[in-house]
């Protein structure tokens, strides 16, 4: 894709733009941001289990493991998982993995909708696309994102005790006495804000790079790696940001 930085910022800033206008069909808009509401949600639920249950799972046995012969009481563990499983890995972990997985799967999508002349059709009908295409898919992963990261939180939360109490280096009650301990309802206001930004972040940046996709197939693949590349920074320098505004 060729152009400079500021060339792609302020046509990324333009496509955004252009995306508030009333929709001509409201009902089509609907239907659309249904199937990737599935899509992105349903589609996702296995992969954000399986992978924050084994991450709380591991950090819950690791931590355990140090303070095993320590004067640390054991149920600090249940604490630690709480809240690195809040404010770090259920969010961010849990975007990175869905910005391969959903990022490459829109670039892929609207990119080859762009090699097919799909969307110069749809042009040509008078139906303003990047609203249509591109709308839907961010207004979808805005409200699903966060519903897979509290999931994953809660994965995570239930995956660390199971290891920990299944290992042997607690009991179940001294876990549930951690998770309970200094309890900060901020965390989960800062855990939500991040999942908003990231699902708008990972969903726009993929949408920009497969809408302005050119020249042959290669050039969906190469659209696509950009499109997690891009999204996995952007999702950390956020995460960064957010964290030192909010915390």
């Amino acid at each position: 894709m060729k152009g400079g930085f500021l060339f792609h910022l302020g046509r990324y800033v333009l496509l955004i733009k252009s995306l508030f206008v009333k929709p001509e069909r409201p009902y089509m808009y609907w239907k659309e941001t249904a199937r990737m509401m599935v899509d992105i949600g349903v589609g996702s639920v296995i992969i954000i289990l399986v992978i924050s249950f084994f991450i709380g799972a591991v950090s819950a046995v690791q931590f355990a493991y140090n303070l095993s012969d320590s004067l640390v009481p054991m149920y600090y563990v249940g604490y630690v998982v709480k809240e690195s499983m809040i404010l770090e890995f259920a969010p961010t972990v849990s975007c990175l993995i869905l910005a391969g997985k959903i990022g490459s799967n829109i670039s892929s999508e609207l990119g080859t909708m762009r090699l097919t002349e799909q969307i110069d059709a749809f042009e040509i009908m008078g139906v303003n696309t990047s609203s249509y295409l591109i709308a839907p898919k961010i207004v979808a992963a805005i409200t699903m994102i966060p519903l897979l990261v509290i999931i994953a939180a809660l994965t995570g939360i239930i995956g660390g005790g199971v290891a920990a109490v299944g290992s042997g280096y607690m009991s179940k009650q001294e876990y549930i006495q951690g998770i309970q301990f200094f309890f900060v309802a901020k965390n989960i206001n800062v855990m939500l804000v991040k999942a908003v930004v990231f699902a708008f972040l990972l969903t726009s940046i993929s949408c920009y790079q497969g809408f302005y996709a050119s020249g042959s197939a290669i050039e969906i693949g190469k659209a696509s790696t950009r499109a997690v590349v891009i999204s996995s920074i952007m999702v950390l320098l956020a995460d960064y940001l957010i964290a030192w505004m909010m915390l």
